[in-house]
């Protein structure tokens, strides 16, 4: 009897993709090869792996200038604040001394000795006649330097500046036109030793 050679077996795994599906049976689908992964793509909001670009340098030129609010800029105030008044109650002869309590109560709470004018309505102050005793221009020196507090009487304190504090120590003399005076002297504070009430006559009528 011939032998009648063998046909060689083919595996279905050496098979490729039959054209028609088997019946009852789905054709396998052929995967990809595995390679090399892609870059999973970036989130939106969220920089990918890209190389961080530098900031660029901002010059005065590339800031906008800021608008102006809906009410533009502030205007100037029209009069200069008014300045707050204490008083202290002390007798024509115990003024001056109040007044200098008042003086280092400034200096303690952090007042610098230039913020304070102290005006007398009447006799000087003994540092006012010890500088003038070395003749005016020496006294109206330290007034000009402005680094120390400065003693003045009525008579003379209108020549003297403003500065954030008066203390006036009523110690006789025209008490109205002094205190009017160290009213207009006064930039945020002024304090008033002697007696109330004819400090609030004063006051009450108006300075």
């Amino acid at each position: 009897m011939p032998l009648i050679p063998e046909e060689p077996q083919i595996h279905e795994s050496a098979q490729g993709p039959r054209a028609t599906p088997a019946s009852g049976r789905t054709a396998p689908t052929p995967r990809p090869v595995p390679g090399p992964r892609p870059a999973a793509p970036s989130r939106p909001g969220r920089p990918g792996p890209q190389r961080p670009t530098p900031p660029v340098q901002r010059t005065p030129r590339d800031v906008a200038p800021a608008k102006p609010g809906p009410s533009g800029p502030a205007a100037p105030a029209a009069t200069a604040a008014t300045p707050q008044i204490q008083l202290i109650p002390a007798s024509a002869e115990g003024a001056l001394d109040a007044a200098e309590e008042a003086v280092d109560l400034l200096l303690d709470s952090g007042r610098a000795p230039g913020d304070v004018l102290v005006i007398t309505t009447g006799a000087q102050h003994p540092w006012a006649e010890h500088e003038l005793s070395f003749g005016e221009a020496s006294y109206w020196a330290q007034h000009d330097t402005g680094d120390d507090v400065f003693y003045a009487d009525a008579a003379v304190a209108s020549r003297a500046a403003s500065r954030p504090v008066v203390v006036v120590a009523v110690n006789g003399g025209p008490v109205a036109t002094a205190l009017s005076l160290a009213h207009s002297r006064a930039g945020a504070l002024m304090i008033v030793c002697g007696d109330p009430q004819q400090i609030n006559s004063v006051l009450g009528a108006g300075v």
